[in-house]
């Protein structure tokens, strides 16, 4: 089955993309996030508006970050000077960041382990993937609130939302939204490509909603994944 372009994001099929390297073999589809984006946003832009623009060229290099493999293969970001910080802590680079993957880079802390949620230092790309697929298993949805100033400095307010249909580190899958807003300065070149995020928010606001479900035993856990497993076998979307 041929897969089509995507209305949100750039660089899934094309000319540009014969010799890509997915993930997953083969570019991701987005129709559950999509919908879930569209059934949920706050704002919807005006089409060519800056607002959508910035919107759709972070929607796009967050799926080159998680579904291609070779930082070359990236069209919307600037592969030699890419770099992304994390609530005031050191920049990572792009090969970097490709390498942890993208939950583990936003969800770096310097916290004692005891009262860390997610330990990033202990997640490989692919588990820390898993976790919020798991956890959201409808993905994970991201829309642009406001944009403050326009290129090549582009500062803008953000929100990140799903809904916790599956499990997350033990704890018991509420049905609850789960969301969190934060900021980003985001530096572009010429051809609009990232050469460097910085991103501020409180992981605690996402926390609170995946926390709020009761532990659950081991027979809770195995029968919650099967009954998730048998529902939708396989997914693939936006963080």
């Amino acid at each position: 089955m041929a897969i089509e372009g995507d209305k949100y994001r750039n660089h899934l099929i094309g000319e540009g993309e014969k010799a890509t390297q997915w993930r997953h073999g083969a570019p991701p589809t987005y129709d559950l996030v999509n919908k879930l984006f569209e059934d949920g946003r706050t704002k919807e832009w005006p089409k060519g508006s800056l607002e959508e623009t910035v919107q759709n060229a972070v929607k796009t290099w967050e799926m080159e970050l998680s579904h291609k493999t070779r930082l070359g293969d990236f069209k919307s970001v600037n592969p030699a000077k890419f770099k992304i910080s994390v609530n005031g802590r050191k920049g990572l680079s792009g090969e970097e960041t490709l390498a942890m993957g993208s939950y583990n880079a936003l969800l770096q802390t310097s916290l004692p382990p005891e009262f860390q949620y997610y330990k990033a230092d202990t997640e490989t790309f692919e588990s820390s993937h898993d976790v919020f697929r798991t956890a959201f298993p409808r993905g994970f949805a991201w829309e642009m609130l406001a944009v403050y100033s326009g290129p090549p400095v582009i500062a803008f307010k953000f929100r990140h939302w799903g809904f916790m249909e599956g499990p997350y580190k033990g704890h018991a899958p509420t049905g609850d939204l789960v969301e969190f807003t934060g900021m980003a300065v985001l530096k572009v070149d010429e051809e609009l490509r990232a050469e460097e995020v910085e991103v501020y928010y409180d992981p605690g606001e996402l926390f609170a909603g995946l926390l709020k479900g009761e532990k659950m035993t081991s027979a809770d856990s195995v029968d919650s994944m099967a009954s998730r497993l048998q529902a939708c076998p396989f997914l693939k979307g936006e963080k």
